[in-house]
């Protein structure tokens, strides 16, 4: 799984490109993504494809699905990962089996883990040792059992994980660390994975990879001559004098907790078509439907004391007539949205922590005012619209840091899915505007609160800020997380059904970027300024 230097995410799970270049961070940078306003656009949804799942090319696999709800209408985690271990002697064809496992499943959101990043750091003594195969890689002591169980559970519970990458020519961990999120099936395999009681607490299903000593002997020493430099000569010291008795010792025996024994390795298709089997039955059991549930709650009840929406001013009421009315084209819907997104950032930014401070004036005289009192501030962005909002953000707080999160509607099951995500490291430790242009449902942005809530960002610091809202989007979001802050310009009352705000303001993302396929948007016949524009 590659990552963004920086930045930890999950893989782009369908064919959509985000700019990685970091450049564009001023006002206008968004500004070159739109067409020109001369530029007749195609119709373009935001909602998901009914298209197959997956693409198929001679060398990749690129999925088109995104991940469904891994949570309930409370926001709470309904469904964990399903994990599966596997077992066997080494070089027995377990990552082949893990990897015909997840080429069969046809299923994005799948983690394969592996033992092998779970070594302990070597001392000098041991490094020693090792660079004359005599130090013992196969005694569960040389691996770092606390650090594997902690980091599998958070795995299984759907948390964000950073992974060790240990380094054989070295006998030491690398110092970037590999960060892994939103797994829905987890493949943990090594050769010691039934060793630990703890570990087999967390494994769903439980596989052992039974393959002949003799084929196994002869893949190590291919692996370990080619792939970790290491001689012939060494390669056979160290598999009669370690590997050959803790596979009799500490992994043979294992072989009776497993559930299935897949004799022959990679090659048994057979088992591998009953693993999958298994595998997606389990999958279908485990799926829920928020939306729906998300439609049928919380009617007839007041707004929460999180929400704040901002004043409605005569400017602020003139700026949705503007933006609400479609005959409004779209540069100014473009050109008013800004500026009222502009207000409700700043309105945003008055509910996070301050604390007093003195500063001396020019005059000499001593001041009490106040600073911000959080570590740090992140902006998180739903795309595509939420991406919008961001250079109002950018305007007004220095050097913030931005990340994205893709959340699509998928056509079939009606549920939103998670394509792609990118957050800044450490976010955990910051106040975070989580920004998306409207929400209806509450559903999307339950996903976006939820994805930053596995990554450790603590509920109170999140503040959801949204152009518009749907007062069913108000209460579903607030009953599932009542920290989280809701600031919004406007509460429509209902939703019509297909579930759009009404009377609403249309798509934004559509609106805004030119893809509605409206001639009025197309900038073909400009529309004269409306009368209420110029009292605004």
């Amino acid at each position: 799984m590659s990552t963004l230097p920086g930045y930890t995410g999950a893989r782009i799970s369908g064919c959509w490109a985000l700019r990685t270049d970091g450049g564009g961070s001023g006002e206008d940078s968004l500004d070159r993504l739109l067409p020109a306003v001369s530029t007749s656009r195609r119709k373009s949804s935001t909602l998901g494809k009914t298209e197959p799942p997956l693409l198929r090319t001679g060398t990749r696999t690129i999925y088109t699905a995104g991940r469904p709800p891994w949570y309930n209408e409370h926001g709470a985690q309904f469904k964990e990962a399903f994990v599966i271990g596997l077992c066997g002697g080494s070089a027995s064809g377990k990552t082949t089996v893990a990897n015909k496992i997840i080429e069969a499943l046809d299923v994005p959101w799948v983690v394969l883990l592996s033992m092998d990043s779970f070594y302990k750091v070597l001392s000098p003594e041991e490094q020693a040792l090792a660079a004359h195969n005599d130090y013992n890689f196969d005694h569960p002591g040389a691996f770092d059992f606390e650090l594997l169980v902690t980091t599998l559970r958070k795995l299984k519970q759907g948390k964000s994980v950073k992974i060790p990458v240990y380094d054989f020519t070295t006998h030491g961990r690398q110092k970037d660390w590999k960060n892994v999120y939103g797994a829905s099936v987890v493949i943990f395999e090594g050769i010691l994975s039934f060793a630990d009681k703890e570990l087999l607490q967390l494994m769903d299903m439980k596989i052992f990879v039974d393959t002949d000593s003799d084929i196994r002997l002869v893949r190590r020493l291919r692996r370990d001559f080619t792939e970790r430099g290491r001689d012939i000569e060494g390669v056979i010291k160290q598999y009669n004098k370690f590997v050959k008795p803790a596979f009799e010792q500490y992994i043979e025996p294992t072989m009776r907790l497993a559930d299935i024994v897949v004799p022959r390795g990679g090659g048994n298709m057979v088992a591998i078509d009953l693993i999958v089997q298994h595998v997606h039955s389990q999958l279908e059991e485990r799926e829920i439907s928020v939306r729906a549930l998300l439609a049928t709650a919380h009617q007839s009840q007041p707004l929460p004391q999180t929400l704040s929406v901002l004043e409605s001013t005569p400017q602020v009421r003139g700026l949705h007539t503007i933006i609400r009315n479609k005959d409004t084209s779209r540069d100014e819907f473009i050109f008013y949205s800004k500026r009222l997104v502009r207000l409700l950032i700043e309105h945003a930014l008055s509910f996070l922590p301050s604390k007093a401070c003195f500063v001396q004036t020019l005059q000499g005289q001593e001041y009490e005012g106040c600073r911000f009192s959080g570590k740090g501030i992140t902006g998180v962005s739903v795309l595509r619209a939420g991406e919008t909002m961001e250079p109002a953000l950018r305007a007004v707080c220095k050097d913030v840091r931005i990340g994205k999160i893709l959340i699509q509607t998928n056509l079939d099951s009606g549920e939103p899915e998670l394509h792609y995500l990118r957050l800044p490291r450490d976010i955990s430790e910051d106040h975070v505007i989580l920004m998306d242009s409207t929400v209806s449902t509450g559903a999307a942005a339950m996903m976006a609160v939820r994805v930053l809530l596995d990554h450790d960002v603590q509920e109170d610091k999140i503040v959801l800020v949204s152009l518009l809202m749907a007062e069913l989007g108000v209460h579903s979001v607030a009953y599932a997380f009542p920290r989280v802050k809701i600031i919004t310009t406007a509460v429509d009352k209902s939703l019509d059904d297909l579930l759009h705000v009404i009377p609403g303001i249309g798509d934004f993302g559509d609106r805004y970027f030119g893809t509605d396929g409206s001639s009025s948007w197309s900038g073909e016949e400009q529309q004269e300024p409306h009368s209420c524009s110029s009292e605004v």
